[in-house]
């Protein structure tokens, strides 16, 4: 990936800048602490421009929380300026980038670090991964709000509001094995007819050899659980439960 190269060429800088601020940490006294975040800043607007013509746009499910916060208002402005799939995108190259990096990683969980080591660590990876304006300014803040940890959430709340905005459900399957083409598009059919006109489901695989066999589909927040693990649980429960002669 062309993101994830351009991140590493970064990340002598960010230890150049670690350094730095590391030095220049024992003369300062106490614990750096996190800024709480508070509405003016989850309303700031991350466009460099303001738009011409104010739109009204509303959030297709609502989400709770620090990252359900951050998240929704990152949709807001993705969505007045047109650049919903780009942002999210991005987003989404940042945290897979982030991950595999042991240096960055432990960069965005050190609170001890200043604010304007953070900033200046952010602006330089958004400059050099090109990345749109709401995008970087959306990381910019949470670098000032030392919220940098909390990026990964955050994109998984983001990906949720963007699934609902295209009309898209996830669906979790988990087998023991990967399905076969065939298994996995009937699969898909099946739940299409579940879910419904108006709706597309994305279905992720998952491999879980604890299961023993069967199938165990998660989706709306709803659990169907077919997997032999589950039904050999409740034969053994049935097996334990004294049996009521007198009933017979």
């Amino acid at each position: 990936m062309a993101f994830a190269g351009r991140f590493r060429s970064t990340l002598p800088l960010i230890r150049k800048i670690s350094a730095v601020d590391s030095s220049s940490s024992v003369l300062r006294s106490g614990a750096v602490r996190s800024p709480t975040v508070t509405n003016p800043e989850l309303s700031r607007n991350y466009a460099t421009a303001p738009a011409s013509k104010e739109q009204r746009v509303k959030v297709p499910i609502k989400l709770y929380g620090l990252s359900g916060n951050y998240a929704s208002a990152l949709y807001l402005a993705a969505v007045k300026a047109n650049t919903l799939d780009k942002v999210e995108s991005e987003l989404l190259d940042f945290v897979e980038a982030t991950k595999k990096s042991t240096t960055f990683s432990l960069f965005m969980k050190d609170l001890s670090m200043r604010k304007d080591t953070r900033v200046k660590a952010m602006n330089a990876i958004c400059a050099h991964a090109k990345f749109s304006d709401i995008t970087n300014n959306f990381l910019i803040l949470l670098a000032e709000n030392g919220r940098l940890r909390n990026v990964e959430r955050m994109a998984t709340r983001f990906k949720e509001l963007t699934m609902a905005h295209r009309g898209e459900v996830k669906a979790i399957v988990t087998t023991v094995i990967p399905l076969p083409p065939q298994e996995e598009k009937e699969m898909i059919e099946t739940l299409q007819e579940m879910i419904g006109q108006g709706k597309k489901v994305i279905v992720e695989q998952k491999v879980d050899p604890n299961i023993l066999g069967g199938l165990v589909v998660e989706f709306s927040q709803k659990v169907f659980d077919m997997s032999i693990r589950t039904r050999a649980r409740q034969m053994e429960r049935f097996l334990r439960d004294p049996v009521n002669i007198e009933g017979l």
